[in-house]
């Protein structure tokens, strides 16, 4: 499953996607510096938008993974899951999936790109506990299932204010429709 994400928009991007659906973000202290990032791998902080119970989201530079008796828990299943609280969106501009080349238990791996097909960052939904944050999973959509047998929860942006507002029912988490990504070979 995916272990290792990127980021590259700027904090205006943001502010301007999540003013046209109307929810107010807001962070600590100065403006955050978003730098762009390639790669974001499991215990690497990222920036992460939390519900602040008010219908805003608050953004926040977290680790990725929580803390589990075998390593961090960097995914979590969301199949018959209800997530009343500690609900977050992780925005990406890409995540990669590898596959092995032969069927060999050893060897090399492809590296897949997945990207938003209209352009921009995506979210996916997460959630936060004890200041760690981690990515939700579901059964693959047509776009991913040819290079894994799980994919992120990747939220549209008409339900990023119901996943983050835990007042409303909690929007129904699974596969993107065929075409909502593109893959990209990248080694």
């Amino acid at each position: 499953m995916c272990n290792e994400f990127r980021f590259q928009a700027a904090l205006d991007e943001i502010l301007d996607a999540f003013s046209r659906l109307r929810i107010d973000v807001d962070w600590e202290g100065g403006a955050p510096n978003l730098e762009p990032r390639a790669s974001i791998r499991p215990t690497d902080k990222a920036f992460v938008l939390a519900g602040r119970g008010d219908g805003g989201a608050r953004l926040a530079d977290l680790p990725w993974g929580f803390p589990g008796p075998r390593g961090p828990v960097i995914n979590f299943r969301s199949e018959g899951r209800r997530f009343p609280s500690g609900r977050c969106l992780v925005p990406m501009t890409g995540f990669y999936e590898f596959t092995r080349d032969n069927d060999l238990p050893k060897g090399p791996k492809s590296k897949w790109l997945f990207e938003a097909a209209e352009g921009g960052f995506l979210c996916v939904a997460g959630l936060i506990r004890e200041g760690r944050f981690t990515l939700l999973t579901c059964a693959p959509g047509p776009d991913v299932g040819a290079y894994h047998d799980r994919q992120v929860a990747l939220l549209p942006r008409d339900l990023w204010g119901d996943w983050l507002d835990s007042r409303r029912p909690q929007p129904p988490l699974g596969p993107v429709p065929a075409r909502t990504l593109t893959v990209t070979r990248v080694r």
